[in-house]
């Protein structure tokens, strides 16, 4: 049966209402997407707005102490925060360092070893440090976890074996830690000083204040900062302190490097207000027990050393 010209209008007619029904799907599906995403970025952007400014300043703190604990991605403070705002921040989350210097006298390393021997230890700590790898007498490399943080705990069991090395372009440009261990047969090699930065250039090459490897001083600067001298003497007794090149010759330093703050000096803790005022930055720390152990404390290690760095340890 032929179809009429009515029939195909008819056929016709259906044929666009169903295409402008499913045209009319998918331009719901469109404005439903979209205002699904709006309506999410709404809500991320009145979050932001409340963490940034609210009256919760622990983001806040967080974000504005990392980011001018860093070395070049300071601008993630300045583009939300006045200077007013990032100095209040700074001094209301700082470290408090406690005064002096290393009591040299008051140090009597502990002729009780205990190492490797079949005794109780105070805690699992004490054991984890104390009990050596079956096959390395020399360090021991220790994975730990908080609630808030992981790094790891290096070993040294011999005081005497901590050394300072510096980039080999001293003065000029920084290198790897990397490098520099490979280059010094390091076992275990770590971020030691600062360096100093003006242009924001990141080159790493000028240790700050006074840098000593092996008795000589590879630098002689003048220091302000948190902190001073972190250095071992000629005993293999750590030593900390805010001393001048004289002092510092005058206490046999012979490796040693300029960076703060100092967390405890003879026994006496510093104070930390906030979260200290380094955020989330990665940070290494060094230690000594009363036997004469190393402790090298690394922080988020994984990020800490591929570090471009001045000296190492």
């Amino acid at each position: 049966m032929r179809k009429t010209s009515i029939d195909r209008e008819i056929e016709s007619a259906k044929k666009r209402v169903k295409c402008s029904k499913k045209e009319n799907k998918k331009t719901k599906k469109w404005k439903s997407l979209f205002s699904f995403i709006f309506m999410l970025c709404t809500v991320c952007c009145f979050i932001g707005i409340g963490l940034l400014y609210g009256p919760y300043n622990g983001f806040r703190d967080w974000l504005i102490t990392t980011a001018q604990t860093t070395m070049t991605h300071k601008y993630f403070a300045t583009w939300f925060f006045d200077n007013a705002t990032i100095n209040d921040c700074m001094n209301r989350n700082t470290i408090i360092q406690v005064s002096g210097t290393t009591d040299v006298s008051a140090i009597k390393f502990s002729s009780d070893n205990k190492l490797d021997m079949n005794i109780t230890y105070e805690n699992e700590y004490e054991e984890a440090v104390l009990k050596k790898d079956a096959k390395n007498n020399d360090y021991k490399i220790i994975k730990i976890n908080g609630d808030k943080y992981s790094g790891y705990l290096a070993v040294i069991y011999d005081a005497s074996r901590v050394k300072t090395v510096a980039t080999s372009d001293i003065g000029k440009s920084g290198e790897y830690l990397t490098s520099m261990a490979k280059k010094n047969n390091a076992l275990v090699a770590i971020n030691a000083g600062g360096f100093a930065d003006e242009n924001y250039e990141g080159t790493g090459g000028t240790p700050l204040g006074i840098t000593i490897s092996k008795g000589k001083y590879l630098t002689e600067y003048s220091y302000n900062g948190s902190g001073g001298l972190i250095g071992f003497n000629k005993d293999n007794v750590l030593m900390l302190g805010s001393f001048s090149v004289s002092q510092t010759k005058a206490q046999d330093i012979r490796d040693g490097v300029t960076f703060g703050p100092f967390l405890i000096i003879n026994g006496k803790a510093s104070e930390i207000a906030g979260n200290g005022g380094w955020g989330r930055a990665p940070r290494t720390a060094i230690g000594q027990r009363e036997d004469g152990i190393v402790l090298f404390l690394v922080l988020d290690g994984n990020r800490a050393l591929g570090q471009r760095s001045n000296s190492c340890r």
